[in-house]
């Protein structure tokens, strides 16, 4: 037995691999995520289009998905951060970078994938080139400081 591609530690034959055969759907939106980066390293592009969400299968290049594929040499898979997309979820995020090089150049592909399971089955629905943005409040002038030392922010680290 191998170890499987999607970087789980497991066997390939109990981890991606029964979902590639169709023997068992990916119970998680990060589960199929990690099915999906496997397919491309196996070349099953039959698995990557019948696991897009179908009103947006009509904008996969087959012939570009597999030459991108087979030219390439995968090299790892980082999963980032995940939202929702548990097995009771009906939509899930999935914060990924995926390792290749191609025509001898290394390549990040880091992506923030969406989800959406309909009739117990995951789909991948579109994704967001690049780190998900980040999040802060912004401080006020006359806010206490976030550092924690009782003084307004305008007198304290926005001096």
């Amino acid at each position: 037995m191998s170890q499987c591609h999607c970087g789980s530690a497991r066997a390939y034959e109990d981890c991606c691999g029964p979902y590639h055969a169709g023997t068992a759907l990916p119970p998680t939106a990060e589960a199929l995520m990690r099915s999906r980066y496997s397919a491309f390293i196996v070349h099953n592009i039959d698995y990557l289009q019948s696991t897009l969400l179908p009103e947006t299968a009509e904008d996969f290049n087959r012939e570009e998905t597999e030459q991108w594929a087979r030219d390439s040499q995968w090299q790892g898979l980082e999963v980032r951060w995940t939202e929702a997309g548990g097995p009771e979820d009906d939509t899930g995020k999935v914060e990924f970078v995926a390792r290749f090089n191609f025509e001898g150049k290394d390549y990040l592909h880091h992506e923030t994938s969406r989800f959406e399971k309909r009739d117990g089955r995951w789909y991948y629905v579109d994704g967001a080139m690049g780190p998900r943005p980040r999040t802060a409040d912004k401080v006020g002038r006359n806010d206490p400081c976030p550092c924690g030392s009782g003084k307004k922010y305008k007198k304290c680290h926005g001096a």
